[in-house]
């Protein structure tokens, strides 16, 4: 990680979701890095996350995680008030949500895995927005991030409409909810990553494909979680001031194709 954001971020508070593994992980770290005291989510890495927690409480800043299903609107606002209890009220959130569950074909799709993918990927991402914007408007600050992906735009690889579907529609919430509360002074962007190297492409795709897409990416690599990290430290940072409803592509050129 590089100091280029050091210290632009001092006394700023975040919550990042899914902060314990990958892109989640290595934005927890550079926004502490860049001085922001942080709370991060997880669902099942508790070792994971403490492990973060530790590494950021080394750099001198505050920080906790949560373990939190934020498909449930209960949880999702009792994770913002605990992460607020925590360290103070939070100037900026990292939707850091989603996930592929598993490939299949639409037409073998069962309405229950189209769902569950939904849920996962857009209805988490506006429940803890929604709990945030309860918080942030009232304020008239703050600033939201959220996690899109390349395959909102291209479809996706094999069997995975149901994944692509939802990203995209958390592109176009992200550009509706920027239109709504830009005027009361909160920033909404989001990120849209391509090949990543991160458990989600150990986990459904394989060594010879991610060879290959790496070998047609303009910039002839995988990208790595710190190039997402970056970005999001930039997006929360008054450097991204005049920037409104932008999906920030985050794929070595991958996307030009």
């Amino acid at each position: 990680m590089t100091e280029l954001n050091a210290n632009e971020l001092n006394g700023k508070r975040a919550l990042v979701m899914g902060g314990a593994s990958g892109i989640g992980k290595a934005t927890s770290l550079a926004l502490a890095q860049a001085g922001a005291d942080v709370v991060l989510t997880y669902w099942s890495s508790a070792g994971e996350a403490n492990a973060v927690v530790a590494q950021i409480r080394a750099m001198g800043r505050r920080a906790q995680a949560i373990k939190a299903d934020l498909t449930d609107a209960a949880v999702a606002e009792q994770v913002y008030a605990e992460a607020e209890g925590a360290i103070g009220e939070i100037d900026v959130l990292f939707a850091n949500i989603g996930g592929l569950i598993q490939r299949c074909r639409v037409v073998d799709m069962p309405l229950s895995l189209w769902n569950e993918s939904m849920n996962l990927n857009l209805t988490s991402t506006f429940l803890i927005c929604q709990a945030a914007l309860k918080r942030m408007e009232p304020r008239k600050r703050g600033v939201i991030v959220t996690m899109s992906s390349l395959a909102a735009f291209d479809g996706g690889g094999p069997g995975s409409a149901h994944y692509a579907s939802s990203k995209a529609a958390v592109a176009t919430f992200t550009r509706a909810l920027a239109k709504e509360v830009g005027p009361l002074g909160i920033r909404v962007n989001g990120v849209s990553p391509g090949l990543i190297a991160t458990r989600f492409h150990d986990t459904f795709n394989t060594p010879a494909n991610r060879l290959a897409i790496a070998e047609r990416t303009p910039a002839r690599r995988e990208g790595e979680p710190a190039d997402v990290a970056n970005v999001v430290v930039f997006l929360a940072s008054e450097r991204a001031a005049f920037l409104a409803g932008e999906i920030i592509q985050v794929n070595g050129g991958l996307g030009l194709y």
